[in-house]
């Protein structure tokens, strides 16, 4: 499904990514490890087309994700991918049903739609008695859930996650873990996750080591 090949970034002099393959399948979960500065994030971001290598390959179902530009490339990312982060990115002003549909709005759906298949994802998250409270009112593990559903929302084909429960108690990472492989069996979708924390990377299908902008394992 998205296939990447020799891919180099640099910022500056520093060397981040020194010739990275990697390919990920429809509905795998991977998880990707290795110490501070190894470049796991910058490998993530540039898989997401939230940043652009400066050489190298990068395919997903076949399409040239590097050829994509302006509003082409924010069309395949909003409707191909999802997002999550650990500091959830919630907009604070509007409630967690209303932060699930900014994608969807985008998207150009209509209300009726997202409110269903926000009620559905909600359901599946175990937050849909939370759905009318703002971000400030709730736990930081219904935050990052509400996160997830955001990042759902419009059926993407992967969900790219920087390190998702490094925000959360043990607790609630774990139930974040666990619901990762319960939306891969429901939706069909595929995560790849980078993260610390070894329980979850031992839980991926794959894991993927990286040290000083290399894979060295996979």
């Amino acid at each position: 499904m998205l296939i990447a090949k020799g891919i180099h970034k640099s910022y500056g002099s520093l060397h981040v990514l020194k010739g990275v393959d990697l390919e990920i399948s429809n509905s795998e979960i991977v998880s990707i490890v290795g110490s501070s500065g190894a470049g796991k994030s910058t490998l993530l971001h540039i898989l997401g087309t939230l940043d652009q290598p400066d050489r190298g390959e990068l395919k997903m179902n076949g399409k040239d994700l590097l050829q994509l530009k302006g509003d082409k490339l924010a069309e395949f990312r909003n409707n191909s991918v999802g997002f999550i982060f650990q500091f959830h990115n919630l907009l604070p002003e509007f409630t967690a049903m209303e932060n699930i549909f900014i994608p969807g709005f985008i998207q150009g759906r209509s209300e009726d739609e997202l409110k269903k298949q926000a009620g559905g994802l909600a359901e599946i998250l175990g937050i849909s008695h939370r759905l009318d409270h703002k971000p400030s009112e709730l736990s930081g593990g219904e935050q990052q859930r509400v996160a997830v559903a955001r990042a759902l929302i419009n059926n993407p084909d992967v969900v790219f996650a920087d390190e998702p429960s490094g925000n959360l108690d043990t607790h609630n990472a774990r139930g974040l873990h666990e619901l990762f492989f319960r939306l891969r069996e429901e939706l069909k979708l595929a995560f790849v996750i980078v993260t610390h924390n070894e329980e979850l990377a031992g839980m991926a299908d794959r894991k993927v080591i990286m040290k000083d902008g290399l894979i060295i394992s996979a």
